[in-house]
């Protein structure tokens, strides 16, 4: 089982993203490790609260010791007691490695100017665990050979013990040469100096929005009065802090989505732009009154109900220049309540770690768990694989937006906006988003009246003319519908602000259901702590027939099994087995008898309650014999009430990330979203649309012999 130590090579070398991105890379390709940081960086807070081991636990669910603080380090170190404080450090390792785990990450201790007697702690915690050690360096605009220099002299202190270098990784890299280029002239350099067995395990690039502070923590830093905004102040992020050094007409340009303006707040112009901006729908972070000064009651009640109490607020007696100082002054780390900020800057530099460098010569794990995150990455890595065309009807939506334009800054998948670009540029301006040259933006006024005569020919039969066919295309659903049912894209995705039956009706009307399919269901991927569990169907049918059901649930086990889930199908009643009777509970027992019937290759029981399927204990002593209670891996509701209320239950009780609802029963993908989705939910849908594309077409290749299929 092995143990690696990041160790960093001098200060702000950002230790602990590092660390905890590892972690998240590691969950992602299936394995499951475990957490230990022997000592605090900063001082506890006054709940003494440590903040990485904070968010090991609330980002990994893991339960780390909690490390020893610097005042017990000091102290057992100036009373000689250097082994003592290494054995004690040892022993906190060891309840970490307790933990069901399969690979340890360690965060190395960080010594500083004042703290040097922790320069050599290192390499005793690497010598007494056995762990290898990976470098971690602050790159920014080193050149190779200075970066290379540094990781050489810094594995100097390691190369005379036992230890192994597992390599270094790169942080925060700021230069001109592209990453690549920068990691071959490194290892050049360090092959040069003798070094050819520190293999780069990644080099993740500057970008400081990622790590965007929150209104509250400057509010915090600066001990500054909060006077309007309180309710923003934790979701109101800065992105440039703009000092008004100058009047209003010669800085209105910066006032831009994500800025903090610091400003006497007698400066009339200032506060009259700020109004002015916000009221036009940029989202600015927020306003600092410096001098403990106010805006005159006339201004105030001018500004008042331009700002809404939306726009943070503060107001500090410190002047300006020392405002702006303080705020530039202000440490980087993130705080243990913003667990929103790490988990954006964990994502970002797991992205940017080598898995293969990784995985070399780590022992593989004996089948591929599927815990959220590996359930993520597998489904972000298949969508960049399939490379499809996804349309997106709301193209004017700002979530939709902002949604297109990650999909394609991480390759996920070809964005079409319905909107017109006028309007979708407008809109993405208000609320800071940056579109890429390659999105793709469709006004619907031009390309709508080459699909009436197709789709005539789709609907004639119902009467639909010509004219009717136009008008129908105006809405952008059925355009984008139109769009996929002449193979133009591969899969649609709306709902943003569009009921479910918008969503549904054209795709059955032009799309129509799946050969073999009798209706169209919905699954939800629920990602719980420890595995994802799917859910059918709890956003389309309100009452199914019990042959319905058992359509549901042969749907619902294939689309697990498409995405990597082991499918064992509990039919979902408030009775297991023989224990109750009534309408609904025959119900699942006749769905259950005819989807083992169609399908004798699932494992398939019911009717099971919920517990019963779901908890090891409650299904051994209610179905002792099921080959399904206890374990259950896909959830079939009885109908849509029960369905639906159970995964929002969950979705909110228990703080679980649901993806979906991913449609099933389709000849061409269209999924719909919640009205409520967050970006992150659009994301995913649009990635699971572009898989569902390419499996869809497999599926017709293989029902038509061949003849369906793509060269």
């Amino acid at each position: 089982m092995p143990n690696f130590l990041l160790v960093p090579i001098g200060t702000k070398t950002g230790l602990t993203s590092i660390s905890l991105a590892w972690l998240r890379a590691l969950q992602q390709i299936g394995r499951k490790p475990a957490y230990f940081k022997p000592v605090a960086h900063t001082p506890l807070d006054a709940s003494g609260t440590e903040a990485a081991t904070h968010f090991a636990a609330e980002l990994f669910l893991l339960d780390p010791p909690q490390p020893l603080s610097l005042s017990t380090v000091e102290a057992m170190i100036a009373a000689n007691n250097d082994d003592d404080l290494i054995e004690l450090m040892v022993a906190n390792f060891n309840r970490a490695a307790a933990a069901d785990h399969d690979v340890m990450i360690i965060e190395g201790v960080v010594p500083d100017s004042e703290r040097r007697y922790l320069a050599d702690k290192n390499a005793k915690i690497a010598a007494s665990i056995n762990a290898r050690v990976v470098l971690v360096a602050d790159a920014k605009d080193a050149s190779p050979q200075q970066m290379a220099e540094a990781v050489h002299l810094a594995w100097q202190e390691y190369a005379d013990s036992q230890t192994e270098a597992a390599g270094f990784i790169l942080n925060k890299y700021n230069g001109t040469l592209p990453i690549a280029d920068y990691t071959a002239a490194v290892l050049g350099a360090l092959a040069a100096a003798g070094s050819t067995h520190l293999p780069c395990l990644g080099v993740i690039p500057f970008a400081p929005e990622q790590s965007a502070r929150r209104m509250l923590d400057v509010a915090r830093h600066l001990q500054a009065e909060v006077l309007r905004g309180h309710d923003f102040l934790s979701s109101s992020r800065v992105r440039e802090i703009v000092v008004a050094g100058r009047s209003a007409t010669h800085m209105h340009d910066r006032f831009k989505p994500g800025a903090l303006i610091v400003a006497p707040g007698d400066r009339e112009d200032i506060m009259m732009a700020a109004a002015l901006k916000t009221l036009s729908g940029v989202p600015l972070a927020g306003l600092v009154l410096t001098c403990n000064s106010l805006p005159s009651e006339p201004l105030q009640s001018i500004v008042a109900p331009a700002l809404q109490d939306r726009i943070p607020v503060l107001l500090t007696d410190k002047d300006t220049f020392q405002t702006a100082y303080e705020l530039a002054q202000q440490a980087a780390h993130v705080p243990h309540d913003d667990p929103e900020r790490m988990e954006a800057m964990v994502d970002f530099v797991a992205e940017h770690l080598d898995w293969a460098a990784l995985c070399r010569d780590m022992d593989k794990p004996s089948r591929l768990r599927l815990s959220p995150p590996a359930f993520r990455f597998r489904v972000m890595e298949q969508a960049r694989a399939a490379a499809k065309r996804i349309v997106l009807p709301e193209g004017t939506e700002p979530r939709t937006i902002e949604a297109a334009a990650i999909c394609h800054q991480k390759g996920i998948a070809h964005c079409i906006l319905l909107g017109k670009p006028a309007e979708v540029f407008a809109v993405a301006l208000n609320h800071g988003i940056d579109i890429p040259a390659d999105v793709e933006i469709v006004d619907p006024d031009t390309v709508r009246g080459r699909y009436v005569d197709a789709m005539v020919a789709l609907r004639q039969h119902k009467g639909l003319t010509p004219g009717l066919a136009e008008k129908q295309l105006e809405d952008t659903v059925v355009l984008g519908t139109m769009m996929l049912a002449t193979d133009e894209v591969d899969g649609l995705v709306s709902g943003a602000i569009h009921t479910t039956a918008n969503t549904i009706r054209p795709a059955l009307q032009l799309i129509k259901t799946a050969p073999g399919a009798s209706l169209v269901s919905s699954v939800f991927f629920m990602l719980m702590p420890e595995q994802v569990l799917v859910y059918g169907d709890c956003a389309v049918n309100p009452d199914p027939s019990a042959e319905e059901l058992a359509d549901i649930a042969i749907q619902s086990a294939d689309s697990a099994r498409a995405f990597g889930i082991d499918p064992k199908v509990a039919m979902i009643s408030y009775s297991t087995g023989v224990s109750g009777s009534g309408s609904e509970v025959e119900k699942v027992k006749t769905a259950t008898e005819l989807a083992r019937a169609k399908r004798p290759d699932l494992l398939i029981d019911g009717p099971l309650q919920y517990d019963a399927a779901s908890v090891p204990s409650v299904g051994r002593q209610k179905a002792p014999d099921s080959p399904v209670a206890g374990q259950a891996t896909v959830f079939v509701f009885p109908d849509l009430n029960t369905g639906n209320t159970t995964y929002k239950a969950v979705q909110r009780s228990a703080n679980v990330l649901s993806v979906g609802p991913m449609l099933q029963g389709l000849n061409k993908p269209v999924n719909d979203l919640s009205r409520g989705a967050l970006v992150d939910d659009i994301v995913y849908t649009i990635a699971l649309t572009a898989i569902q594309a390419v499996q869809m077409a497999q599926q017709r290749c293989i029902d038509s012999g061949g003849s369906d299929c793509l060269a």
